[in-house]
């Protein structure tokens, strides 16, 4: 059997390494456009700010470790066309031009998701900067060096973390989002006040509800950031605005969302016999509505991956969906949140309730605790769970963890009220936080 993988970051990683172990006697050839693989992105900040000194420790694969189970890593090739009739690839090596076609049995998309480059003035300007990958992350490193002024273009996850990482090197930060709120996405706005506030009592401009039109420089580098409210400063830019699936190989040949998104079974297995599909460039199973969407995690990428090569002769184990169950941290406050957040579930036409805490999370008796603030959102007819977000200066972000399995399984507020929770003074309440959402909902 000849299985070829296109991409290998953490869904080809995931899927590859699972199918050397179930299938030593199959061929597995993958082709990768970059000179490493299996990256973690997520660490990027955490390097910037010099949390994390050496770059290479957000590595966890190479290709010397996939030619220890037998598996052919080609670097720097890049696959130009697929045949899914003929069950062919088209491949160029990147360093000596040469092209060539590969047969397959069975063919496998990790082909991953790239950064939104939006076409504007003075897009193509030096120092105006995207971040995927750890190339880019040596870049925006030594371009930090140099810059006084840093503006990061996205209030997600990744433009928080760089903004906060910056401020830590002493740099003069703006984050610019065109949402009327910094992580409008993942939390609601009680949740976003605090983390706003929080950034800018470290000297970090926000400038929300603005959207960049254009950039200006001198000599060919950029000097400032035009939005629809205003000017901005900076001689180092980053854009943080978004990802795109990496799927114009199948396009017309497989189902995609209108965004480019391959639409996969609960195999993982895509519209075209023998196709399957995992990680960035796929839509996923959105538990909380039930119906496929957009969600780019390494989280939901490295189980996709794994179901692969589980699935990939006949269906066994199914993928049980996502919640797009995250977090993180902001300077003192540790942050999460699963599923669907109020916004986002009235926007969507949901009739959903919501349910929210302020408590100390553990006994007034102990000689320290810290406040903590939980939401928990549900449909108002039959109470079920669809979101929650909690954030504390303690570390409970496990919480949302255990709200994740609760969306996953159905589960309703007033199972949520007498599920069995531990007590132990140390780390909480008699009646657990999350039995009190439940209890609470009315």
């Amino acid at each position: 059997m000849k299985i070829t993988v296109v991409g290998c970051t953490h869904a080809g990683t995931a899927a590859i390494t699972q199918m050397a172990k179930l299938y030593p006697e199959a061929r597995i050839t993958v082709y990768e456009r970059n000179d490493n693989i299996s990256f973690l992105s997520c660490g990027i900040a955490l390097h910037v700010s010099g949390v994390v000194k050496d770059a290479g420790q957000l590595f966890y694969s190479n290709p010397d470790r996939l030619a220890e189970l037998g598996v052919r890593t080609h670097m720097k090739h890049d696959a130009l066309a697929i045949d899914t009739d003929a069950k062919t690839v088209r491949v160029r090596n990147l360093e000596t031009g040469e092209e060539f076609t590969d047969a397959y049995d069975k063919l496998v998309m990790t082909t991953g998701s790239w950064p939104i480059i939006p076409q504007m003035d003075g897009i193509g300007l030096e120092n105006v900067m995207l971040c995927k990958n750890y190339n880019h992350a040596q870049a925006i490193i030594e371009k930090a060096k140099k810059a006084d002024r840093i503006a990061v273009i996205g209030a997600g996850y990744i433009g928080i973390e760089l903004v906060e990482a910056f401020e830590q090197l002493g740099k003069r930060v703006t984050l610019i989002d065109n949402m009327e709120r910094i992580l409008y996405k993942y939390l609601d706005r009680e949740f976003t006040d605090v983390t706003e506030q929080t950034l800018a009592e470290r000297g970090i401009a926000i400038a929300t509800g603005q959207t960049v039109t254009s950039f200006e420089g001198r000599n060919g580098r950029v000097t400032r950031v035009i939005t629809t409210a205003g000017e901005y400063e900076a001689d180092l830019v980053v854009l943080c605005i978004g990802f795109r699936p990496n799927t114009e190989l199948l396009a017309g040949q497989v189902d995609m969302l209108p965004n480019g998104a391959i639409v996969v079974d609960e195999y993982m297995r895509t519209s075209k016999e023998d196709v399957f599909a995992a990680g960035d460039s796929c839509a996923v199973l959105y538990n909380p509505t039930g119906k496929h969407a957009y969600i780019p995690l390494a989280t939901n990428a490295v189980r996709m991956g794994t179901l692969v090569a589980k699935n990939l002769l006949r269906p066994t184990v199914k993928y049980m969906g996502t919640q797009g169950t995250s977090g993180i941290k902001i300077y003192d406050y540790n942050i999460a949140s699963t599923g669907m957040t109020e916004t986002a579930a009235l926007a969507a036409g949901m009739n959903v309730k919501n349910v929210t805490i302020t408590d100390n999370y553990r006994p007034e008796f102990m000689p320290t605790y810290e406040q903590v603030l939980l939401k928990v959102v549900y449909e108002a007819d039959g109470r079920r769970i669809v979101g929650a977000q909690v954030l504390s200066k303690a570390d409970l972000t496990q919480a949302i963890n255990t709200l994740s399995v609760c969306i996953q399984n159905g589960m309703t507020m007033d199972e949520l009220s007498y599920v069995d929770f531990f007590f132990q003074p140390h780390y909480n309440k008699p009646w657990n936080l999350l039995n009190q959402a439940g209890l609470q909902a009315i």
